[in-house]
């Protein structure tokens, strides 16, 4: 009898370990990204002028993994992105700044920047260029 207690002892506290245990779920938490303001930023969808020259800038930060790689692609009149700069990143905090020419006719340019964490969680912003 001794003998069944004991044993009935034993799977109790298996289950209840076993029950109690909480699984951990990453909360794939995607990097932050924001475009940079100041003075000599185009930070917002604008018209602009054929062949004009501006500064777009992005602040990227890490919030749960390490940031692995950025990416800034254009699209030209709604058509599909092609890669302008790529770029492997490590660390915490990033801030690039990418000069655009815009073309001589007009139409529209989306603007993508798009950086990855070590998790894959991926964060994009785009603007649009209005070329006039």
């Amino acid at each position: 009898m001794r003998s069944a207690n004991a044993r009935f002892a034993i799977a109790l506290l298996i289950g209840l370990a076993a029950f109690s245990c909480k699984k951990e779920t990453d909360p794939r938490v995607p990097p932050s990204m924001s475009f940079k303001t100041g003075a000599g930023y185009t930070s917002s969808n604008d018209p602009v002028g054929p062949q004009d020259t501006l500064l777009i800038g992005v602040v990227i930060d890490r919030t749960e993994d390490p940031l692995t790689a950025l990416n800034v692609s254009v699209a030209y009149d709604g058509g599909s992105s092609s890669t302008v700069h790529n770029e492997d990143l490590s660390g915490d905090h990033v801030e690039y700044d990418q000069q655009v020419i815009t073309r001589d006719q007009s139409g529209s340019e989306k603007w993508i920047f798009s950086v990855i964490d070590r998790d894959g969680n991926i964060t994009s912003r785009d603007l649009t260029l209005t070329v006039q």
